[in-house]
């Protein structure tokens, strides 16, 4: 069984959960998934089955889609609803449309975040989400993230009686954001405290929220005999690279991991990322450019070499 399986993870359970489960489901040891999602965020999670863990990597540093909600007027312990109310500053007035979307729009493109303590990098050795549990502080790495794009879905809401302002969004984003960081950023910059107060995952590694399955869905189709239509081709994890098709002679090259020029491979400039080499419409191994010989490339994984 190898392929790419487009699980929807429901909120309550942890992405290991869903490769726990899995594994007992599919029975197979050799599963990983593409991307973690929060136990409190349900959506899209690829899961790679067999060969399909050699591409995991491609899967977790592929654009990300998000749909949820910011509330203005008090922030959380972390950074979403789950957490204890730590700041708060009732709103008397709500922000006007023009505000709050020029204040996503500065959101956007190359930033900076401060990863929240309630997260899962480690610092020293330990994850920031052990040192919050403890109470500790500890400095935070800033890290870069990219924001492809950032808007409101929805008319903003004004609860007069709570002080508090939310709206939907709906966020485009590269590999590592935090979107809960996102939100809180976005009320720093209106000038008050903030919180993600909803947040779903609708297309991680080119899969979309239409074509996946839950657990139980999984389950279903594996007791009718019906694994045959669980699993996507692990061809949609390499969608972002350039495709070339091997003729039998440089296929036998390739499969030897035989390094091969820009000429051999018809390319009249040097890529800028990995090239995806198919043979009979299967990808057989990715290429890059070698470091210190010029107009070469050389193998930077072999997928398939039977």
């Amino acid at each position: 069984m190898d392929g790419i399986l487009p699980l929807w993870k429901e909120a309550g359970m942890t992405s290991h959960d869903c490769v726990f489960k899995l594994r007992k489901i599919l029975h197979t040891k050799k599963i990983g998934h593409g991307g973690t999602l929060d136990p409190d965020v349900s959506g899209v999670l690829p899961i790679c089955v067999g060969k399909g863990t050699k591409v995991i990597e491609y899967m977790v540093d592929s654009g990300k889609t998000y749909e949820g909600e910011i509330t203005l007027g008090f922030s959380t312990t972390t950074e979403d609803a789950g957490g204890e109310i730590v700041g708060k500053t009732a709103l008397t007035t709500p922000f006007s449309v023009e505000e709050i979307d020029q204040a996503m729009a500065k959101m956007t493109g190359e930033i900076t975040q401060i990863p929240p303590m309630f997260s899962a990098v480690k610092v020293n050795g330990k994850r920031l989400y052990e040192y919050a549990r403890n109470n500790e502080q500890v400095e935070r790495p800033i890290r870069k993230a990219m924001i492809y794009s950032f808007q409101r879905t929805s008319e903003p809401v004004f609860d007069a009686a709570n002080g508090t302002q939310s709206w939907r969004f709906k966020v485009v984003c590269g590999k590592g954001t935090y979107v809960r960081t996102l939100s809180v950023d976005t009320g720093a910059l209106l000038g008050v405290p903030a919180h993600m107060s909803y947040l779903t995952r609708t297309a991680s590694g080119g899969l979309r929220a239409e074509q996946c399955l839950t657990l139980e869905q999984v389950a279903e189709k594996m007791a009718d005999n019906s694994s045959e239509e669980l699993l996507l081709p692990i061809e949609i994890a390499v969608a972002q690279f350039p495709r070339i098709d091997l003729s039998e002679a440089l296929y036998q090259k390739v499969k030897n991991g035989v390094f091969l020029t820009l000429k051999e491979l018809s390319l009249t400039e040097q890529p800028e990322t990995l090239v995806a080499l198919f043979y009979q419409d299967q990808v057989v191994s990715l290429y890059m450019m070698h470091p210190t010989k010029k107009n070469v490339l050389k193998p930077s994984k072999v997928l398939r070499n039977n």
